[in-house]
């Protein structure tokens, strides 16, 4: 679903314009990324959240001349889909 898709969607089920749900949109993600630079995560309840995490450095292989590489630690942003979502998605186990 594309960005656009997604607005006409929202604003659809909102019952409201599309530059309207543009501008919520772009709000969520502002405060999405302002709260994980902040305190390295940002909830969406219902639905999961993301999560800053640390890498650590490691060794690698570079796949076109099978020589080994060191890759470097780095902060990355990951997403947990929470219990919710995932049960709405395949189902609850049984």
């Amino acid at each position: 679903m594309t960005k656009t898709e997604l607005q006409t969607a929202l604003a659809a089920a909102a019952q409201t314009d599309k530059k309207t749900a543009g501008v919520f949109l772009d709000t969520l993600s502002t405060l999405a990324y302002k709260a994980i630079k902040k305190d390295g995560e940002f909830v969406l309840p219902g639905f999961g959240k993301l999560v800053k995490q640390k890498r650590k450095a490691r060794m690698g292989i570079n796949p076109k001349t099978q020589q080994k590489i060191k890759i470097p630690a780095k902060t990355v942003v990951k997403f947990r889909v929470a219990k919710a979502a995932k049960d709405a998605v395949l189902g609850a186990k049984k």
